[in-house]
């Protein structure tokens, strides 16, 4: 794509409201517009992003059995009495009423919708294990809205439901989701930890956060580097130094991001709302249920504390919003520019290439470069006329000049 047909609008200087690495580059690259406080338009660079994180998380649930659904935002007042939430979620549910003074809510979550689609549909237990989800925008009325992305009062979220007929069949599917988080997260590029946690508002025995460490989080947790054990400190909260309850190592502490969740909720929700099976010997059973997010727009976020320096950003291979990143170094009708025009036409046909056509310095192009992030860069300037350009991977910083099209192919290969 060329640069001049992508809404990019990077900024010079970095607005008073940013705090952190994250929220600086987002706004900076032209990444998010800010509407209201928590708040966000995604436009196009992060949108590309946003929705190869969606792409990597259909694979893997689909992968494992699972299907997608939409559902709707705006949710009934009686759905939500029927669960005893209505009452009980607290002033982050955004409650409203229609023209006939109807109560409604702005989804935070879904259980309650999903809960009725299934109670409604399936009854033998023929029908069961079934996995459903959605990625979908939430809403919450966030006290504090902060730091960009990370606690916002509206946000793209994937939530997912399952639904059993024995504690066994949950643990088995749980453990299968749990998988896919971390398959997730792994071609995400995000270093986490799986850590016990409170079930909060969304109820049920027993449930576990992916938290994505870096030093903005939220939330702190203890670790031990020699074994799996890692857990909040709401729950277990052990000092620096302390031997780690599994008797591997010793505990650390870090900071954390909460970018997944995954809950067994048992009958929580399908018990007060009536959603029964007839199992074999024709007993009726409330449907046993499993409930799993992932923080989408919050990875985009996590992504960048991890992935980024004040000014800089090298997003991962699979998230990237191009793969390669055209930079010439002169004007339209010069050497260098067809030169450069040449390679963006090869390199079209097999790659996500951005090719920056503006009539800019190259400062600016090269400043808003570093801001967009693209791993492999090709650099085009007075050599051109030789036959001879530059290719960079900022990954590692490698650069090398190069004067064959095979060459680069073969780098690009690597």
């Amino acid at each position: 794509m060329k640069q001049t047909l992508l809404f990019i609008p990077t900024l010079r200087d970095t607005p008073k409201e940013a705090e952190v690495i994250s929220h600086k580059i987002l706004l900076r690259g032209g990444y998010i517009r800010q509407l209201a406080a928590g708040i966000y338009t995604y436009l196009p660079l992060a949108y590309r992003i946003i929705k190869k994180i969606e792409n990597i998380i259909r694979e893997e649930l689909d992968a494992i059995g699972c299907s997608e659904l939409l559902m709707p935002t705006m949710q009934p007042k009686d759905i939500w009495e029927e669960s005893g939430r209505w009452q009980n979620y607290g002033k982050e549910l955004i409650r409203l009423q229609d023209r006939h003074e109807r109560d409604f809510c702005l989804g935070p979550t879904h259980e309650e919708v999903i809960t009725t689609v299934v109670r409604d549909y399936l009854s033998t237990y023929k029908r069961f294990p079934l996995a459903l989800y959605q990625i979908q925008t939430k809403f919450r009325d966030e006290f504090r809205p902060r730091f960009g992305l990370m606690r916002g009062r509206e946000f793209i979220m994937k939530d997912l439901y399952t639904f059993h007929t024995t504690e066994e069949d949950l643990d088995h599917w749980y453990l299968k989701v749990r998988q896919a988080y971390q398959n997730i997260f792994a071609r995400l590029g995000i270093y986490y930890k799986i850590v016990s946690a409170d079930s909060g508002n969304i109820g049920g025995k027993e449930s576990e956060e992916f938290m994505a460490l870096c030093e903005i989080g939220e939330d702190t947790i203890v670790y031990s580097e020699e074994s799996d054990f890692a857990s909040n400190t709401e729950l277990c909260d052990l000092p620096v130094g302390a031997p780690s309850p599994d008797g591997k190592g010793t505990i650390k502490h870090a900071k954390g991001i909460e970018v997944g969740h995954i809950f067994k909720l048992g009958i929580n929700y399908s018990e007060p709302m009536k959603a029964i099976f007839v199992d074999q010997d024709q007993v009726q059973r409330p449907i046993i249920m499993g409930c799993y997010g992932i923080g989408i727009s919050r990875l985009l976020m996590a992504i960048l504390e991890q992935h980024a320096e004040e000014d800089k950003v090298v997003w991962p291979s699979e998230v990237t919003p191009f793969q390669i990143h055209i930079i010439p170094l002169e004007k339209e009708r010069t050497a260098a520019y067809e030169f450069a025009e040449k390679l963006y036409e090869k390199l079209n046909k097999d790659y996500e290439v951005l090719f920056d056509d503006r009539n800019e310095r190259a400062g600016v192009k090269f400043n808003d470069a570093d801001l967009i992030g693209i791993n492999h860069r090709i650099i085009v300037g007075r050599k051109a006329a030789e036959g001879i350009f530059e290719y960079k991977r900022l990954a590692d910083d490698y650069t090398k000049e190069l004067s064959s099209f095979d060459e680069l192919i073969e780098l690009l290969k690597e």
